[in-house]
C-alpha cells in the first residue's frame, strides 16, 4: 500500500470521514548557498521525498493531529497555541500564523506521515509547515496565495518555533515544479522556472551522517560578518542595500577597513551570487558540464573562503572530483558543518560511485554514509 493510501486509511479509521489529501515535498538547493540572507539568487527544487496530510475541519475549536510515523497523537485548542515540543510546535506555529491574519475559524482533524529524512538537509520542517499551511488554506477555502502560505510557514519555523531560517525552503516546497529548478531572486521573491532534463545525469545526495556543533553558532557568525561588511561598504556607497548590490571593485576599495576575515567572507558572497547567475545561464543552455564545474567551484568557496564545510564534506567532494566523467559536479548543500553533498552523477554510474564512496568513507571515518537518489518534483498540491 502506498504512503498516501496508508495515511488516508488511517484517517478514515480514526475519524470516520473522507479527508482532503495534500502532498508536500522536501527540497534540494542546486547552487546559491548562504546568499538568501544577502538578497542574492538561489536555485532550489522540490524533490520526490514528501509528507502526505489527510485533513478536514474538526467542526469545533479542537485540533486532533496524529503523526503517523511516530504513532503519536495530540489534541489542543486553537485558542491555546503555545510553543512546545518536537513536531507539533511547527503545526501550532502555522495555525498561529493564520490566526494573526484573522484566518483561524476552527480546528482540524489531521493525519500526517512522510519520507523526508530529518536532519539530512532536505528541509523536512519546511515541508511539514508548508504542507499543513496549504492544507488548512484548502479545507477552509481561505484562498491565500502560495507566497502568503510560504510566509506563514516561515513564520511558524522562524518566529514561533525559534529556528533561524530564510524563506527559500518553504518557497521551494510550495512553488516547485516537476523536472525543473526555481531560479529565485531572494529580494523580489520572484522566480524563473528552469527546466532540467536529467536524461544523461542523476542527482544523488550523500549524507555524511554528521552534524558538527559549529552549525548554529557558525551560521550566526557568518550572518554577522555579512552585516559588518555591509555597514562599512554603505559608508562609501550609501545606495547599497545588501551584499547583492556590492561588486568586487567596491569590496577591494573597502578592503583595509573591512579586515581580512570579513573581506574574504564578503567576497565569497559576492562571487556566489554571480556564480548562481552563471549557473542558471548554463542550465538554460543545457551545459551540464559547465554547471557541474560551478558546483565544484562553489564547494571550495564554501569550504576555504566562507569556512562552513568540514572534513567529511570535503572528503566526499574530493572523491567525486577524482573522476569528473563519473561525477560532473558536487558540493556541500545547506548551512554546512555536516549534512549532505549533492552530486550530479553520469547516468549509469550511480551504483559504482556509491560503492566507491561507501568503502572509502567507511575506511576513513568508520561510519557508513547514507545515499538518497532524488528526482525533481511538483510542489505542494492536493492529491
Amino acid at each position: 500500500m502506498s504512503l498516501t493510501n496508508h495515511i488516508a486509511q488511517e484517517f478514515y479509521n480514526r475519524f470516520q470521514k473522507q479527508p482532503a489529501l495534500v502532498m508536500a515535498p522536501g527540497r534540494i538547493n542546486l547552487i546559491g548557498e548562504h546568499v538568501d540572507y544577502n538578497e542574492g539568487f538561489v536555485m532550489p527544487a522540490a524533490i520526490d521525498k514528501h509528507f502526505v496530510f489527510a485533513m478536514t475541519p474538526s467542526g469545533n475549536e479542537k485540533c486532533n493531529i496524529l503523526a503517523f510515523d511516530y504513532d503519536e497523537g495530540v489534541s489542543f485548542s486553537i485558542h491555546d497555541l503555545n510553543p512546545g515540543e518536537e513536531w507539533i510546535n511547527y503545526l501550532m506555529g502555522v495555525l498561529d500564523g493564520f490566526g494573526r491574519r484573522g484566518l483561524l475559524p476552527g480546528g482540524v482533524d489531521c493525519v500526517v506521515g512522510g519520507n523526508v529524512p530529518g536532519g539530512a538537509g532536505m528541509a523536512s520542517s519546511a515541508a511539514l509547515c508548508s504542507g499543513f499551511a496549504y492544507g488548512y488554506n484548502h479545507i477552509y477555502n481561505h484562498q491565500q496565495e502560495r507566497l502568503t502560505l510560504a510566509r506563514i510557514a516561515q513564520y511558524a519555523e522562524h518566529e514561533f518555533a525559534g529556528v533561524n531560517c530564510g524563506i527559500m525552503d518553504q518557497y521551494a516546497s510550495l512553488f516547485g515544479e516537476k523536472d525543473a529548478a526555481l531560479f529565485l531572486d531572494c529580494r523580489s521573491l520572484i522566480h524563473q522556472t528552469i527546466p532540467i532534463s536529467l536524461d544523461s545525469h542523476r542527482l544523488l545526495l550523500v549524507d555524511t551522517r554528521v552534524k558538527h556543533s559549529l552549525a548554529s553558532t557558525g551560521y550566526n557568525d557568518r550572518r554577522a560578518s555579512c552585516e559588518e561588511g555591509l555597514a562599512v561598504i554603505k559608508k562609501k556607497y550609501p545606495e547599497v542595500i545588501a551584499l547583492r548590490d556590492v561588486t568586487r571593485t567596491m569590496l577591494y576599495e573597502c578592503q583595509d577597513k573591512l579586515g581580512e576575515d570579513t573581506f574574504i567572507k564578503n567576497m565569497f558572497v559576492v562571487e556566489e551570487i554571480d556564480r548562481a547567475q552563471r549557473a542558471a545561464e548554463r542550465l538554460q543552455r543545457k551545459d551540464m558540464q559547465g554547471f557541474g564545474d560551478l558546483m565544484y567551484e562553489a564547494h571550495w568557496g564554501l569550504s576555504q573562503a566562507y569556512d562552513v564545510s568540514c572534513e567529511e564534506l570535503d572528503f566526499l567532494v574530493m572523491l567525486a572530483e577524482e573522476d569528473k566523467h563519473q561525477v560532473t559536479g558536487a558540493r556541500m548543500m545547506g548551512g554546512g558543518f555536516g549534512g549532505c553533498t549533492i552530486n550530479l552523477v553520469a547516468a549509469g554510474q550511480e551504483e559504482a560511485f556509491k560503492e566507491m564512496v561507501r568503502q572509502k568513507y567507511f575506511a576513513t571515518f568508520k561510519k557508513e554514509p547514507e545515499f538518497y537518489d532524488v528526482q525533481l518534483s511538483q510542489g505542494v498540491h492536493v492529491i
